[in-house]
């Protein structure tokens, strides 16, 4: 009946297509369009396509994969509304042609985990910070490396020429029923955030996968150029994404607080901070996924480098953030726009479940700009330090039970082999900056 009354509704929409999207390992949304009369067959069989060109997904001889719709993420687009195209979207589960769930859909590597966290009596949620960049484009359509502004932190029209195209992505997400909690320019030149309301992290991942569709269509339609790269102007803040986390009992209470402690923070709360913490090493590789995301885990640029907590202080990798009660949460400040939603949120809970499974106690926090203390200060504190480097991230996943756990032997063996040939290839590269240090020798 509910499968017949949204049929009902894109007919009465007049809408004459409809995308079904899902992402790649990196992460990079990927999708089939379908006319609306052959909609009602492809989300009760599926669509077929060829596995074997998606990253990530099979080799050439068991290619066959199917998209089956999952209606509940079902939305209108609505840039399309006006045209003679009118489109809907929506995000897709992927399974192999005898009907079981593809063990490489990274989308059912989150759905897998949150099971654990609900067998353990727990709903996870999340509520990411969404870092982008807004560049020029020629006019041919081609992206340029050059800033469409150079407002600062906050700042409005017209310093900020992208204020415009920020509030339209807003709009068509809040179209779209994407909870837009607040957007602002962030501090490097074209820099913007757009935060999501907090929900469960399923939900979330979903909308950050249609979030980046919508502002890369968004800044197209207006000669801008999004982009989630993390760090792609030298000198300036790169872009994060910055994740509030916590865990909600099965009856709907924070089980990340608790009134009777100095601080509001329930044994819940710290077990899964441990968690975070002591596995930070292992789980660094899917939340910094490429090897632009060390370009932004350096000291200066308000991005976390060292493995510590506090509350408030935003030097560190967990933050504490003011609120308690409902709002009880903790911010990991590592993660970055580039990578794979579904797997870094999946990460995240898995090393928090091991922090409570293990009853793991964190250290103590350190409420000093970490950044400010030497070497030998931070060796004296016990603060270790984040993966310089992808090489190095991924030689701490490749030992690391919980991330195949977590991942799953298909998506671990193929994100550590991508990765790795990702990185031997950047290291075979010649940078214009090596030409200038080096070339006079």
């Amino acid at each position: 009946m509910q499968d017949e009354k949204i049929i009902s509704m894109l007919e009465r929409e007049e809408v004459k297509y409809v995308k079904l999207v899902f992402t790649d390992i990196n992460g990079l949304i990927k999708g089939v369009t379908v006319p609306l009369d052959n909609f009602v067959k492809a989300y009760k069989e599926g669509i077929l396509f060829d596995g074997s060109s998606i990253l990530g997904y099979t080799t050439i001889d068991e290619s066959d994969m199917r998209a089956v719709p999952d209606l509940k993420t079902l939305r209108l687009l609505p840039w399309t509304r006006s045209n003679k195209n009118k489109t809907a979207i929506v995000v897709s589960d992927i399974y192999t042609p005898n009907g079981e769930p593809f063990q490489g859909d990274p989308r059912l590597i989150l759905k897998r985990n949150m099971e654990k966290a609900v067998k353990r009596g727990y709903i996870f949620k999340t509520g990411p910070e969404c870092e982008f960049f807004l560049f020029k484009m020629d006019e041919k359509g081609r992206p340029l490396p050059e800033p469409t502004d150079r407002a600062g932190y906050f700042d409005l029209t017209p310093l900020d020429k992208g204020d415009f195209v920020r509030d339209e992505i807003s709009r068509n997400l809040k179209e779209m029923g994407i909870k837009v909690e607040a957007t602002h320019h962030e501090v490097s030149p074209a820099q913007h955030e757009i935060d999501i309301t907090y929900s469960d992290a399923l939900t979330i991942a979903d909308s950050l996968t249609i979030l980046k569709f919508t502002a890369k269509t968004v800044a197209m339609l207006n000669n801008m150029y999004a982009s989630f790269m993390p760090k792609p102007i030298y000198g300036v803040n790169g872009s994060g994404m910055h994740t509030h986390v916590s865990l909600f009992t099965l009856r709907g209470g924070n089980a990340f607080y608790d009134p009777s402690t100095e601080d509001g923070l329930s044994e819940t709360a710290k077990h899964f901070l441990a968690g975070l913490l002591v596995y930070a090493k292992e789980t660094c590789a899917v939340l910094n996924s490429t090897v632009n995301s060390f370009k932004r885990l350096v000291p200066g640029y308000e991005a976390p480098v060292y493995i510590s907590w506090a509350h408030l202080n935003r030097s560190v990798l967990i933050r504490v953030p003011a609120g308690r009660g409902e709002r009880t949460r903790l911010e990991i400040r590592n993660p970055d726009p580039s990578g794979n939603p579904y797997l870094q949120f999946s990460a995240i809970l898995a090393a928090g479940l091991k922090g409570l499974q293990d009853e793991i106690e964190p250290p103590e926090e350190k409420p000093v700009n970490v950044y400010g203390l030497s070497e030998e200060q931070r060796k004296e504190m016990q603060i270790e330090e984040l993966p310089e480097s992808l090489g190095e991230a991924l030689k701490h996943m490749q030992k690391s039970k919980l991330m195949r756990e977590c991942l799953g032997n298909h998506i671990f063996e193929n994100f550590v082999y991508i990765k790795r040939k990702e990185w031997i290839e950047y290291l075979q590269q010649v940078s214009k900056w090596e030409i200038e240090k080096y070339f006079p020798t």
